[in-house]
């Protein structure tokens, strides 16, 4: 696997819903811990997470080309009828 730095600045959301979530619970944790310990390290690392938790893009991703997003569709299923057979 390599990585791109000229990819790795290409703002493309690639972080899915549930990593979101859990980067944003961990970052304010962590940010919570480093307030009542003085820990300038746990600070950075937890705005690190909240941040890349709330916008959704995550630096280095994009620069190993990774991607958690769910890439399925409403458009790519397939129609189903009331009783659950597909078409």
């Amino acid at each position: 696997m390599s990585f791109d730095v000229k990819r790795m600045i290409k703002f493309e959301h690639n972080i899915g819903g549930k990593e979101k979530q859990y980067r944003l619970y961990a970052g304010v944790a962590a940010l919570a811990v480093a307030i009542f310990s003085g820990s300038i390290p746990l600070l950075l690392i937890g705005l690190l997470l909240a941040g890349t938790g709330f916008s959704g893009w995550c630096p280095a991703y994009s620069g190993l080309g990774k991607s958690t997003c769910e890439a399925s569709s409403a458009a790519d299923a397939p129609a189903s009828d009331t009783d659950g057979n597909a078409h």
